[in-house]
């Protein structure tokens, strides 16, 4: 005869919500084992005469819940091998929000054992009821001990269930804020279908651990959002705001775009993105940010519109990506520095390429052409570097550089002057890349710092009330070293 463990639920409030089967089984039982005797039922079956045990004291002896539930489903397991069978009761419905039951059913077969499953009422069937919720609206019931933000949605009823203190009901309410508004409304209620018992309140959101009102029988109930405004930071709203903007009802100008027109839209805002950052505007930074993910779903959107992908391939391919390049964090892979992360980068990609077809034909192939020509320069020999093909240290390239200023110095016509400074430029790419400093973003902050200067020289001819056309050299370049030191 195989060992048993029989789990039955409690149901979730008082003797009048343990069903006939669950009491009639709990008689016969020769002994019960209970999770916790806090339990509304729990005195009246001791009044009935009931024999039981509880785990109760191993919540003592951890920290953390996890742990807990490990052991009683361990103690368990070695009961129902000692006594081959063994009823074990828990609050509510097995299935539901019980950690002890999901750790014996992934067990049992290892420690071959069968797992029964009996029935119990939820304290679903109550919330359901007392808070008037239709799940079929959408619905989502999470963990009050590890509530994630990102899988929240707003849109759903939401049940976040064992909230038993103040300190848990903060982490949820920190959780909850990054979704929803701090003036949300949210219900905590305890003890939902147990008159005796029950005590519903209804709290704004950012107030949520202000009171003292968690028992081991609370539920937090957060409503869906009614506000369009309110769902502005979810991702799946933006996607469908450019679908509404590609809809045959939608804009004009964003229904009429395809891959090739938005090109330099999708270059304009990196490069805004950048400026940002070079600034140090962090405002400004989020802000340019959202222009770059707009151009990726617009994309996104026309590649759904034509039937070849949409942003969900987009999400899929990077996820996969990242992943895949990063072994050294999802797989066995170890790395001792930085370096050998970036090393093992290229490698995985070359492999990538060899398997789907795309073995490059040279060395120099794959950069963009859409880059700068500054950039793409820098690129090539970053490339070529890697084969050995480079300079020896940093002095041999401060000698080609000079050597080609010489060259663009005696150079005697237009054709050459402009040969000779193209080889200067590249020269000084190669110096970029020893000084491991990028040309285009140092040339992008070359260029805001004369803007800067310029237009403090713009601002100073217009205090004088003149245009800047009438201004000396001598005191334009006064007024440029002092614009160094603003």
């Amino acid at each position: 005869m195989k060992q048993t463990i029989t789990i039955v639920g409690l149901g979730f409030g008082d003797e009048t919500s343990l069903n006939i089967g669950t009491w009639n089984l709990l008689q016969n039982a020769p002994v019960i084992w209970l999770r916790t005797v806090k339990h509304p039922v729990v005195d009246w079956m001791k009044n009935q005469g009931a024999s039981f045990h509880s785990f109760d004291e191993v919540y003592e002896k951890h920290h953390q819940f996890e742990e807990v539930y490990e052991e009683i489903a361990s103690q368990l397991i070695g009961l129902a091998k000692e006594h081959r069978q063994v009823v074990y009761a828990v609050p509510g419905h097995p299935m539901v929000a019980e950690r002890t039951v999901q750790i014996l059913l992934q067990e049992q077969t290892e420690a071959e054992i069968d797992v029964e499953i009996m029935g119990g009422g939820s304290f679903l069937d109550a919330a359901f009821a007392r808070l008037q919720i239709d799940p079929i609206e959408g619905f989502q019931m999470v963990d009050g001990n590890d509530v994630k933000a990102h899988q929240l949605n707003p849109r759903m009823h939401i049940l976040v269930g064992q909230v038993y203190d103040r300190f848990i009901a903060s982490d949820v309410k920190l959780s909850l804020m990054e979704v929803y508004p701090a003036d949300h409304n949210v219900i905590i209620g305890t003890a939902l279908g147990i008159p005796s018992l029950e005590k519903v309140v209804e709290v704004p959101l950012y107030e949520l651990d202000h009171a003292d009102l968690f028992t081991d029988l609370s539920t937090v109930y957060v409503p869906p959002v009614r506000q369009e405004s309110s769902l502005y930071r979810q991702f799946d709203y933006l996607v469908e705001v450019i679908e509404t903007l590609r809809s045959p009802d939608g804009c004009p100008w964003d229904r009429k775009q395809t891959h090739e027109s938005l090109r330099p839209y999708l270059i304009e805002e990196a490069y805004e993105a950048i400026e940002a950052i070079h600034n140090g505007d962090e405002d400004s930074l989020a802000d340019e940010l959202g222009d770059v993910l707009l151009q990726v779903l617009l994309h996104a959107q026309i590649g759904r519109d034509e039937g070849t992908f949409d942003i969900r391939d987009v999400i899929e391919n990077l996820t996969e990506k990242m992943i895949r390049r990063h072994p050294h964090v999802f797989g066995e892979t170890e790395v001792t520095d930085s370096d050998q992360v970036i090393s093992n980068w290229q490698e995985i990609k070359k492999q990538e390429r060899g398997e789907y077809g795309q073995e490059d034909e040279s060395i120099l192939s794959g950069i963009p052409k859409e880059y700068p020509t500054l950039l793409k320069s820098f690129e090539m020999q970053k490339k070529a570097a890697k084969i050995g093909f480079d300079w020896d240290s940093v002095e041999g390239v401060l000698l080609k550089v000079r050597e080609e200023l010489a060259e663009v110095v005696q150079a005697e016509n237009q054709a050459e002057r402009e040969e000779e400074l193209g080889d200067l430029l590249f020269a000084l790419g190669s110096l970029a890349r020893w000084l491991q400093v990028d040309p285009e973003l140092a040339l992008i902050r070359a260029n805001q710092k004369f803007l800067y200067r310029f237009s403090y020289l713009e601002e100073k001819a217009n205090e004088l009330g003149q245009s800047i056309q009438e201004i000396s050299m001598e005191q334009l370049d006064a007024w440029w070293n002092e614009a160094k030191n603003v």
